[in-house]
């Protein structure tokens, strides 16, 4: 089988029904190509066993007459920090070493219940914090398409294995732009859902009120379909909620003016190719009759430092469960402090370190009110802004990323740039809104065509309006 590349979830289905294709094989073309890739990209912390028996079964109940479910025989990887059970889940951490996961997060009980093969388990930023993947405690992961880059982070290693034909599908988590940017990063779409739309049970929690599960694949089609599966209420999870059927055709699409207007970009700047790639995206959308309009959403400008007060605060409360006491690493000391003092000291790597000090600080007595308590207001007020500008456009048109992928070890030395890489993309997460990157042209960058992302964002529960707009984008860039 020489054209997985090709392969879409319909046509697995089909090719299943029909009798012409091998789950077998389809699974044993996955395990090769890991088996040849992987060594360079690292994209995988485990890969199971037991996943071509899994193939074996199925294909003896298709031909038993069965018919196939949503996802028969669909090969998944996924993140580190979703658990799987029976199998080891680490979120990427020295600290979670030895832990095995006792039950299915429920969206991987979706995705089993339909008939999903896990192939394995994927190399993520520890804890989900980063922008590159390069924060595993278990080295960086590289980018298929140029392998002295990132891939993004922090679910990189859920991205690589989906564009380097390592698996079908993967499922990610987005804080604040985990799945989206690693997605604009490799080439794929990457699909962050409503907050509550898709279950947190079982996600390993780096910041509770921001963390999202979602799909990352090579087309639209396949994300519209594996979200279809895994969203819905969940009484495992209070957050969660039925998605509500509210969907309208999409006729204006809004530019928010503030993500073209970063002074040099901010540090950074807006990459030239990224700005003419959605420049063109816009253009394309007119011609196809959408009107587009320019908008605002001032208080954008104050997202990023308002989620990096949020999220580390909500890092340091969730995290202070991993003490040594009762699973993962556990350090020898003198007494109890000395114990847990020496097993967060060298169980979390210097990333985690950070958040959890700068979330301690921003928690702690006489700095609530000035910074947490602040930060949440101006939370409420960019939600507002989303509230505001969805009564004048129908879906909102941005960057995913503002620049293409970066070298390996070109941040590490400044969290200050490293955070930049977030800045389109946190208000979403903030604002708990749905957004969906779609690879739309490339960035030349010494001598290699580095992919680009444009990112949709759509009212809550509303997921519809970006699949409409995101599949016109995808047959635009595949025509290129």
């Amino acid at each position: 089988m020489n054209n997985i590349q090709n392969l879409t979830i319909e046509k697995i289905k089909d090719g299943l029904q029909s009798g012409e294709l091998s789950l077998r094989e389809l699974v044993s073309n996955y395990l090769e190509e890991i088996k040849r890739k992987d060594p360079d990209l690292n994209a995988y912390r485990e890969v199971f066993e037991d996943a071509f028996k899994h193939a074996e079964e199925i294909d003896e109940k298709i031909k038993r007459g069965d018919s196939p479910r949503a996802l028969e025989g669909v090969p998944f990887a996924i993140k580190d920090n979703i658990m799987i059970r029976g199998k080891a889940a680490g979120a990427s951490s020295k600290i979670l070493e030895g832990y095995t996961a006792s039950y299915d997060s429920t969206a991987i009980a979706r995705l089993r219940n339909e008939g999903a093969i896990f192939l394995g388990r994927t190399n993520c930023d520890e804890f989900a914090m980063g922008s590159s993947t390069e924060n595993s405690a278990y080295g960086p992961t590289r980018n298929p398409r140029d392998r002295e880059r990132v891939p993004g982070g922090s679910s990189g290693g859920s991205a690589v294995a989906v564009a380097a034909e390592m698996a079908h599908a993967a499922l990610g988590s987005d804080t604040g732009g985990s799945i989206r940017q690693p997605a604009a990063f490799c080439g794929v779409v990457g699909l962050k859902p409503t907050y509550g739309a898709v279950s947190r049970s079982g996600l390993i929690a780096m910041a509770s009120s921001l963390d999202q599960i979602g799909p990352i694949t090579k087309n639209i089609e396949d994300t519209k379909t594996i979200f279809d599966v895994i969203k819905g209420k969940s009484e495992k999870d209070l957050t969660s909620s039925e998605a509500k059927n509210n969907s309208h055709q999409v006729k204006k699409i809004g530019v928010p003016k503030e993500f073209f207007s970063l002074k040099d970009g901010g540090k950074e700047g807006l990459n030239e190719s990224i700005a003419k790639n959605i420049l063109k995206a816009v253009e394309l959308l007119k011609e196809k009759g959408f009107e587009i309009k320019e908008v605002s959403l001032p208080t954008s400008g104050y997202a990023l430092a308002a989620y990096y007060i949020i999220m580390p605060a909500e890092v340091s409360s969730n995290l202070s469960r991993f003490d040594g006491m009762r699973y993962g690493l556990r350090e020898d000391g003198k007494n109890l402090l000395d114990v847990y003092s020496k097993t967060r000291a060298n169980g979390f790597g210097p990333e985690a370190r950070r958040r959890i000090i700068l979330g301690t600080y921003v928690l702690s007595a006489g700095y609530y009110d000035a910074y947490y308590a602040r930060a949440q207001k101006v939370r409420y007020l960019i939600r507002k802004d989303f509230e505001n500008v969805f009564k004048e456009v129908d879906i909102l048109l941005t960057p995913t990323t503002p620049t293409p992928a970066f070298k390996i070890g070109e941040k590490t030395s400044d969290p200050l740039s490293m955070y930049l890489e977030d800045i389109f993309t946190v208000p979403v997460n903030l604002a708990g809104v749905p957004a969906i990157s779609v690879p739309f042209g490339a960035a030349p960058k010494e001598g290699k065509d580095l992919p680009i992302g444009v990112q949709l964002i759509a009212p809550w529960f509303d997921e519809e309006r970006l699949f409409s707009i995101g599949r016109i984008l995808e047959i635009e860039n595949a025509c290129k």
